[in-house]
């Protein structure tokens, strides 16, 4: 009774906290960002606002201390987070804007880049980044969790990403998992084991990192970077570099999100792709708007919600990948399409890009996703189901002695 008795006061301020922030989200983004003369980022911008507005986010240390107890035992204090964000986005003037904020480099990115283009490689722990001629490798290095992306890996993975994006020598970038360390797959290359549910559990994964993952690392790879001007009703004027992404193993949830915003894939024989959100409990990132473009709707329905998987030698996994190889020429191939597409040079690839996107998912309808996506995926992280689906899914699983 007094479990249910809280949940009821905790709705009931949730509904004030939204219909405070449906009034004034927008004189309050103002605000901060000095009337869009500032960026401020997805993440900055939740503590801003507490700040200014107290008890319509939470603070850093309400945060920071939801961070120490497993998923089953938190308060949900995250939730008005991404709720004011999702009336930051439904609003079209400071949703863009928002857009806009996450997509220019990050500041110690700058900082890097001297280093990267004197050495040619950086080792950000989670992520490495490596020049070869004209192509910019971005490894997944969280070699303990097969390559899985968490809290670790988020800023590391984006820091890479504008290194390649923002070095002038390179032309094109390549996505790959380094070699993991694992009992089953011990040397070998794997590209992404998706979420890393272990610390999803644990309660280690905090609710913003879905957006500053997706606004930020994934929308770079899509888009590119974005600059000092902000032109709300002009075309896009990115930064922008093919990306060319060379499948091992698997691609597993967050992994196969990936491909759907890659220039070209490469796979290894055997390799497969999923996206298992029923079993994980949470939404698959932007995926549910970009699959149906690769695979059709009917089949994007069954592995969105009835956990279909898609071998890369099956006629759904040919549709996420161009070339499936044996994995001893994977190294060849990307020779050979690096040297293909550095003959054209990136201002045409980039061209390319934003004519193929026009069609397919404007600026305003990510901002629109991205209203709907803060909203759902909050009621999923916190969801008794989402704990029940981990403990019968993965954690029972992967217990000593089973």
């Amino acid at each position: 009774m007094q479990a249910k008795g809280a949940e009821t006061v905790k709705a009931a301020l949730r509904r004030a906290r939204n219909s405070f922030a449906g009034s004034y989200a927008k004189i309050i983004y103002q605000r901060i960002t000095d009337r869009y003369l500032r960026f401020v980022r997805a993440e900055e911008l939740v503590h801003a606002v507490a700040a200014l507005c107290p008890g319509l986010c939470p603070t850093r240390e309400q945060v920071e201390a939801e961070l120490t107890v497993p998923l089953a035992d938190k308060e949900g204090v995250e939730i008005s987070q991404t709720d004011f964000l999702s009336h930051v986005f439904s609003c079209r003037e400071t949703g863009n804007h928002l857009v806009h904020a996450m997509q220019r480099p990050l500041p110690h990115s700058r900082e890097h880049l001297e280093k990267f283009r004197r050495d040619g490689r950086l080792d950000l722990g989670p992520a490495q980044v490596v020049r070869q001629g004209p192509l910019g490798c971005v490894y997944f290095n969280n070699l303990p969790h097969l390559n899985a992306e968490d809290a670790t890996t988020v800023v590391p993975l984006e820091t890479a990403v504008d290194l390649v994006l923002l070095d002038p020598e390179i032309q094109l970038g390549l996505l790959r998992g380094n070699p993991v360390q694992h009992q089953k797959y011990q040397g070998r290359r794997i590209f992404s084991s998706g979420l890393n549910l272990s610390h999803l559990y644990h309660g280690k994964l905090p609710l913003m990192f879905y957006l500053t993952r997706d606004l930020g690392f994934v929308n770079k790879l899509y888009r590119g970077l974005s600059g000092e001007a902000y032109d709300p009703d002009g075309p896009e004027a990115t930064l922008e570099k093919p990306w060319l992404g060379a499948v091992e193993g698997f691609a597993i949830g967050g992994g196969c999100q990936l491909l759907l915003v890659l220039d070209y894939v490469i796979a290894e024989q055997g390799a497969y792709c999923n996206l298992p959100a029923r079993k994980e409990g949470i939404v698959p990132g932007v995926a549910p708007m970009r699959l149906a473009r690769f695979i059709g709707e009917r089949q994007a329905q069954a592995g969105i919600l009835f956990d279909k998987g898609f071998p890369v030698d099956s006629p759904e996994g040919r549709a996420l990948v161009n070339e499936v190889l044996p994995s001893a020429e994977i190294d060849g191939a990307i020779e050979r399409i690096a040297a293909g597409a550095a003959g054209s040079g990136v201002v045409s690839a980039g061209a390319n890009r934003k004519a193929i996107r026009i069609g397919q998912e404007s600026p305003d309808l990510f901002r629109q996703y991205m209203a709907l996506y803060c909203r759902v995926q909050a009621d999923c992280h916190f969801s008794p189901a989402l704990i029940q689906n981990l403990q019968q899914y993965w954690i029972s699983r992967n217990r000593p002695g089973t």
